[in-house]
Order: structure tokens, then sequence, then C-alpha cells
């Protein structure tokens, strides 16, 4: 899966406090008290490799994942700084709740937060489903970037 590239200062307006249509789902950046729940979410939702990802972005001053919540149940998350600096991802969002804009608001509150740190730009490394990624920030393919820095990681490109 190839890398793609985000130009973080063209992003939408009101990228930080992005909501998504979802009734009651809040989105916030993850706390501390997080960790474990979160980390086994993913890990549960998403797989070990991710889970290794998401645990990193723990021990950064501002913690770099988001969540999205219905009441006290994590239905999705976002990560940014995890594998690498300036590389958004690993991400998910529950099938069950896909199409309500919770994985739009999830990318723009953590792509907005990469700006706010001072990035120009944003890597959104070994993606999915690129249309979503051109769709919602304009993010275009970096060529011959498979399997770019997942290459020598033990799970493989499957994260």
């Amino acid at each position: 899966m190839p890398d793609m590239l985000v130009r973080l200062y063209d992003l939408p307006a009101g990228a930080e406090t992005a909501m998504p249509e979802a009734e009651g789902v809040q989105i916030r950046r993850a706390m501390a008290p997080d960790k474990f729940r979160v980390v086994e979410w993913v890990r549960e939702h998403t797989g070990p490799s991710a889970a290794g990802e998401c645990d990193v972005c723990f021990s950064h001053p501002a913690v770099s994942c988001f969540i999205a919540t219905r009441g006290c149940q994590i239905v999705g998350y976002a990560c940014y700084d995890a594998t690498a600096p300036d590389f958004f991802g690993p991400t998910k969002v529950l099938e069950s709740e896909q199409g309500k804009g919770i994985g739009r608001a999830l990318l723009l509150r953590s792509l907005a937060a990469m700006r706010a740190e001072g990035y120009g730009y944003a890597v959104i490394g070994g993606v999915g489903p690129q249309a979503f990624y051109e769709k919602c920030v304009g993010a275009i393919l970096i060529p011959d970037s498979t399997p770019g820095i997942y290459r020598d990681f033990l799970g493989g490109m499957g994260r």
C-alpha cells in the first residue's frame, strides 16, 4: 500500500473542531488514564502492530491519539507521530459506525493538531482507502512509496 501526502496548510476550515454527523459521538484527544483501554481496543479491532503504534502515542507530552466515543464506548481512533514523526495513522472506525463522518472528523482533528505542532505536510502511511483521503483532505499519492517505512517490521505490511 502506498503512502499519501497532505498539505496541512490547506486543511478545510474548522478542522481543529471537526465533529461527526453521528448522534452522540464525541471526538477528543485521548488522555493518560485512557491508555490501557484505548490500546487494548486498538489491539482487538486493528491488531497488535497498530496497538504498538498507538501505545507510543501516549508517551508524547500531548497524546497523539484522538478517540471517538459514544458515552464510555470507543467507536474509533486515529493516531499520528506513532511509527515516525509527521506520519498519520493508524486509524479505525467500527464498521457499524462507518459512513457517519467519524473517520473524517478523526482525520481532520489529527491533521489540525499536526499543523498546530508546526508541520507543513503530513504523510499518511500505507493507506487503505485512497479515495477517502483524496476527498477529505486532497491527499496525493507519493510515487514509489510501497512498502515505505513499514518494510522491515515484524508484522509485514498488514499492520
